[in-house]
């Protein structure tokens, strides 16, 4: 083979590796381009989208609110969802029968009238077995032979009588519902309704989070929300510090029913004395200090058919509470000034470059649906208005 001829195949092989070498730079460069331009789409994106964080004290009705968000601005829970929920509503019902055969027995021995609250021997029988039950690590799934112990020691005169003292034990707010609801929900192919999701408890562990839009994203002027719920025990509130940079507004829940109610994890410490300090401390944030607020004063049901037997005094910060009437005028006025410590408290606690923001209370109870759809359209107008500058 003569030199030139070398040269020349050497000359074509190198043009072959230049030309490939050129189209993959080219694909390399496309991609790279097309992954740039989906960063940026994202990024704007993400400048559209608002960041609610939902805080509060464990039992405020948070996780509640959380899944009307789902029902209400979603698609709800697939068949799947729900299913996932028969364990949670089952175990709910072995709980409930627990606290209250445990609290029947503990009354009997330190009231003073305690033959009120000794059960029937028989039903000791079935106590001490659904007891049993409720220690195991996976509860058995509710049959019609469990409801029919479950319902008659439900039935015993001192379980009734325990019950109506349900707010001096960790009794959960869904015990009588599901009490109610028992031969329902051991039907063979029992499924679970919405009503029956929104009353199940399940602790919230670490960080939930659902997008939404309360007038539909598809128009116009349909602002976009992004909604972190955490829980809101002592031991999880560690987790909420890494979520308070960029939120544009908080949702503070206090369960306003709970102001007799000792705490879960505490049961030397008044509920509400809780609410009020973890508010303080929530609106003295440093990285809150443009954050708008928006006060839920929840469970307002339950307040109102409390506040009929139990005065507002019990609490000690509502000790210069002074009634007036029983009745309907009665429940407005102890929330008027419920509504008016808390009012007090924001204003106590905000510096005064920070009095300014966005400050708005709304009553609530996280189970109506038409209460809670109305009041976050509410928020959403707030807070657009705000943006606007009107």
């Amino acid at each position: 083979m003569s030199v030139l001829t070398c040269v020349l195949d050497s000359m074509g092989s190198s043009c072959s590796r230049s030309d490939l070498l050129s189209e993959s730079e080219t694909t390399e460069n496309a991609k790279s381009a097309d992954i740039d331009r989906r960063i940026l789409q994202e990024t704007k994106a993400e400048q559209h989208i608002h960041k609610l964080l939902l805080l509060g004290a464990g039992e405020s009705g948070k996780s509640t609110i959380f899944k009307q968000i789902k029902l209400l601005f979603q698609t709800g829970f697939d068949e799947t969802e729900l299913k996932s929920y028969i364990s949670v509503i089952h175990a709910n019902v072995y709980q409930t029968i627990k606290i209250l055969y445990d609290g029947a027995k503990e009354l009997s021995q330190v009231e003073s009238d305690s033959s009120k609250y000794v059960i029937s021997p028989d039903n000791q029988e079935i106590g001490e077995k659904l007891s049993e039950i409720d220690g195991r690590l996976v509860y058995p799934l509710l049959n019609k032979k469990l409801v029919h112990d479950v319902k008659k020691l439900w039935q015993d005169p001192a379980i009734q009588e325990t019950f109506s003292r349900g707010s001096i034990l960790q009794l959960p707010d869904c015990a009588e519902y599901f009490m109610e609801n028992l031969d329902r929900l051991a039907e063979a192919d029992y499924a679970p309704t919405k009503e029956d999701v929104l009353h199940a408890r399940v602790r919230t562990n670490g960080v939930v989070q659902i997008q939404f839009s309360p007038v539909g994203e598809s128009k116009r002027g349909g602002e976009v929300y992004r909604l972190y719920d955490v829980g809101g025990q002592r031991n999880e509130r560690r987790k909420w510090i890494h979520l308070f940079e960029g939120v544009n507004a908080v949702i503070f829940c206090a369960a306003i029913s709970e102001y007799d109610q000792m705490l879960f994890e505490d049961e030397t410490k008044n509920r509400m004395m809780e609410t009020k300090e973890l508010f303080d401390w929530v609106l003295k944030q440093r990285c809150f200090e443009k954050t708008s607020f928006m006060l839920f004063l929840n469970k307002f049901d339950i307040f109102e058919r409390k506040i009929q037997k139990v005065p507002l005094t019990v609490c000690e910060w509502f000790k210069d509470y002074k009634p007036i009437a029983p009745g309907k005028q009665e429940v407005e006025h102890a929330y008027e000034f419920v509504k008016k410590k808390f009012e007090e408290l924001y204003f106590q606690s905000s510096k005064p470059d920070r009095v300014d923001r966005v400050f708005k209370i709304y009553r609530t109870t996280a189970l109506d649906q038409k209460l809670v759809k109305k009041t976050f359209k509410l928020i959403d107008e707030s807070m657009r208005r705000s943006r606007e500058g009107t």
